[in-house]
């Protein structure tokens, strides 16, 4: 399994698949922001992160400019990861409440995280194109992460785009009533398949969300203990 997600990333690194992303995230890494001057950007595609073994799977949007366009690792070096950190250290899913370079000494517990979009988009405003030439990392990150129960997405692009990779891939045939909003939860069962992982959904954890109260974090922490509760009453 180790080998598979080691393909991933390097497949996701290597990637150049949408030019103006490409483009865009170098741009950032050669400029620049101030307080980042003297740091080395990553400037590339930035690959899933986590637990191999996880039986929560986290979306996310993209890689922020200045965040994991710099650090190379998603939500990590930013606001808006140590909002989720936090969250996640407090539920049990992290071994520490904050994460600000790839060598921090971050690990997930039963939880990995990835993104819809792998490079950060301008005005992060990805384009349709980018985000289905992108679906493919997904599909092959659902397969490899064969213990999953429980599917976390961040914000409703998030939750739109995994809800059409799960069409994509057969394991669901339509979406009808499946909406998105914070806190919501749906059980997707197909009977071919089996049941799969609940879905749940919250608000994406930007600066813009959490700065007008629209994501506080016992918002998210009552997703996350929802999501807790549930784990908890299967086997480990």
């Amino acid at each position: 399994m180790a080998d598979g997600f080691n393909h991933i990333h390097v497949e996701v690194v290597a990637c150049t698949r949408c030019p103006r992303l490409r483009q865009y995230c170098g741009r950032i890494a050669r400029v620049r922001r101030r307080a980042y001057r003297d740091q080395s950007y990553w400037g590339k595609p930035v690959p899933g992160f986590g637990d191999p073994q996880a039986r929560l799977l986290i979306i996310g949007l993209a890689p922020a400019a200045h965040g994991g366009n710099r650090t190379g690792r998603i939500f990590t070096g930013d606001r808006s990861g140590d909002f989720l950190f936090s969250a996640l250290y407090r539920a049990g899913f992290a071994n520490q409440p904050e994460s600000r370079r790839r060598d921090d000494g971050l690990e997930l517990k039963d939880a990995y995280i990835t993104a819809v979009l792998h490079c950060a988009p301008p005005g992060n405003k990805p384009a349709p194109i980018e985000l289905d030439r992108c679906r493919d990392f997904l599909v092959q990150e659902l397969r490899l992460l064969s213990r999953v129960q429980a599917v976390l997405t961040l914000g409703k692009i998030a939750f739109d785009q995994y809800l059409k990779t799960l069409i994509q891939i057969g394991r669901i045939t339509q979406r009808r009533g499946i909406r998105f909003r914070h806190g919501v939860q749906y059980r997707l069962c197909e009977s071919e398949f089996g049941p799969g992982p609940d879905l749940f959904a919250s608000y994406h954890p930007s600066q813009q969300n959490t700065q007008t109260g629209r994501l506080t974090a016992p918002m998210l922490d009552q997703v996350l203990f929802e999501i807790r509760k549930g784990l908890s009453s299967t086997n480990p």
